[in-house]
């Protein structure tokens, strides 16, 4: 009977040791499992070549976590986004907030998200974004938390928004750069992946995929030895003449695609008129086929340079909305144009006048949801302190020659507002789309600014060329507003404030390249230095 008692002992001692190693098993493998979700951190970033100059304590992610109860995957994602990074903070450097944060904001604010985390961050967006003199501290609890805040509903964001597989967890992570790089192995790394985190950017994002196809031909042509160099002399040469200096820059516009077929000959004949002209609207510049000194400096741009610009522009890609749908308008700052879309369909554009540099137009995005006709213009206090006070002083009928009124005091300065009528710097319309930084779009009496290639003269403000086009567009499906109802609305002289039935979101971008719908790469002037600042931060040499 012992013995039988000791059988039956070792037996469950036995079933009891397996089902623990069985769990242990279990409890190691999904251990394993999670560890796989989460990046090593990447020690090889440091303050000498990380892409942002600022740092997180692990302690401030964990810390975080614990307070905010932040569900296990999620925090899993979070874990892993900033291992990536090294801890290296992703929205902001010490100037302030960082190009992503604007671009990832601009994105929520289009897709309408309204849950409780963005309208707790709302506010201190706002307070952020208007701020030009911040100086961000990595130790401050303030920004740490805004930091951590941002990221948890970026990751939130992107697993709900995007379908799913099409952008996972290590692309994800890449969305905004954390390393100085080498620019051809960038684009290599880009160019030729094997996995399939691109999906989304390949399959869905068209002018993503477009500029990527872009970057192959110039980082080749990097590769190659680089683009022809273009001598001065270049600029005395017109159409019927020959030179050598012709053979170079019909071989370098061969390069670039202007020129469809190669050719040898010293001869500045038709075609090449053409394919100069065919470059000089890729350029935004004046298309007669001339070389200009603005045209020679162009052509003189190395092709590594480009490569880094196109780099450049397809990270802001990443910001826009995946297949928009219904109006949409796209104000590109260093196009000075306005596309007005209908899903992806181009209805119109139109050149604007944007911010001269100091007065920068801000990158985000919105809802016009008013369009004012025979507007006033509530003249901004910084511009009555700087510009209205000294001119009443120089001449006491200033506001009358300009139609002006004082309508109160604030802070011991007058408060101005200009009437409606022919001399209104806002013109005879102007369309709001609510924001912390007063930009709206508007008219303006000073039509002949919109002849210049280069339109940045305003006070950040958007100025249309053809303003009532717009208004036609947008009250189309409004019975009561026909066309001619419109335009005696603009030139009543009474002040008329109409809602839209829809909203329509707006995008303030600043694309220096892109592709346009007739598959041309168009570049542009880095009038406000963005892509100088960004390409210090992204690229080694």
């Amino acid at each position: 009977m012992k013995k039988i008692y000791f059988v039956i002992l070792i037996s469950l001692l036995f079933i009891t040791a397996c089902n623990t190693n069985n769990s242990d098993n279990n409890s190691n493998a999904e251990k394993k499992s999670k560890e796989k979700k989460i990046s090593k951190r990447d020690y090889s970033i440091t303050d000498e070549n990380a892409y942002n100059n600022l740092f997180l304590d692990s302690a401030n992610l964990e810390n975080f976590i614990q307070k905010k109860n932040v569900p296990d995957s999620l925090a899993r994602y979070m874990r892993s986004f900033y291992n990536t990074r090294n801890y290296e903070f992703a929205w902001f450097s010490t100037n302030g907030l960082t190009e992503q944060a604007y671009g990832f904001w601009s994105l929520k604010n289009y897709e309408g998200d309204t849950s409780k985390s963005l309208k707790a961050l709302q506010g201190r967006m706002d307070d952020l974004m208007s701020n030009d003199s911040l100086v961000v501290k990595s130790s401050d609890p303030s920004f740490i938390n805004t930091e951590l805040t941002l990221t948890e509903n970026f990751i939130s964001f992107t697993r709900s928004n995007y379908e799913k597989g099409y952008v996972k967890r290590k692309e994800m992570e890449r969305f905004i750069p954390f390393k100085k790089q080498d620019p051809i192995y960038l684009s290599d790394s880009l160019l030729n992946k094997k996995h399939k985190d691109e999906k989304y950017f390949s399959d869905v994002n068209q002018s993503y995929k477009n500029l990527s196809i872009q970057l192959k031909k110039y980082t080749d042509i990097q590769k190659a030895g680089g683009l022809p160099a273009i001598p001065a002399s270049i600029t005395k040469i017109k159409k019927g003449h020959s030179s050598p200096d012709v053979i170079a820059l019909k071989k370098y516009l061969n390069a670039t695609g202007d020129l469809a077929q190669a050719d040898t000959s010293a001869s500045y004949d038709d075609t090449l008129v053409d394919a100069v002209k065919n470059f000089q609207l890729r350029f935004g510049l004046t298309p007669n086929g001339i070389i200009s000194s603005a045209v020679l400096k162009e052509m003189n741009v190395p092709a590594i340079e480009r490569v880094k610009q196109i780099l450049i522009n397809m990270n802001r890609m990443r910001w826009m909305p995946q297949e928009p749908d219904g109006e949409l308008l796209i104000a590109n700052i260093p196009e000075f144009m306005l596309h007005v879309y209908d899903g992806k369909n181009n209805v119109f554009n139109m050149k604007v006048v944007v911010g001269k540099d100091g007065h920068n137009t801000t990158i985000f995005s919105d809802r016009l949801s008013t369009i004012v006709f025979s507007p006033y213009w509530n003249v901004p206090e910084s511009i009555v302190k700087k510009e209205i006070v000294p001119s009443m002083n120089e001449d006491k009928d200033y506001l009358e020659k300009n139609n002006m009124e004082i309508t109160g005091q604030r802070d011991g300065l007058p408060v101005v507002r200009q009437k409606p009528g022919d001399k209104n710097s806002l013109g005879k319309v102007k369309f709001l789309f609510p924001n912390s930084f007063n930009i709206y779009f508007h008219d303006t009496p000073a039509k002949s600014l919109f002849n210049s290639n280069v339109r940045a003269f305003s006070h950040g403000c958007i100025r249309l060329s053809e303003p009532e086009k717009l208004a036609d567009y947008l009250l189309r499906d409004d019975p009561k507003w026909t066309p001619e109802k419109i335009n005696e609305a603009m030139n009543s002289g009474d002040e008329k404030f109409v809602s839209l039935k829809t909203p329509a979101p707006v995008f303030i971008t600043y694309y220096t390249t892109w592709v346009d719908e007739n598959g041309r790469l168009n570049f542009r002037n880095d009038i406000y230095g963005h892509d100088k600042e960004i390409a210090e931060k992204m690229f080694t040499n």
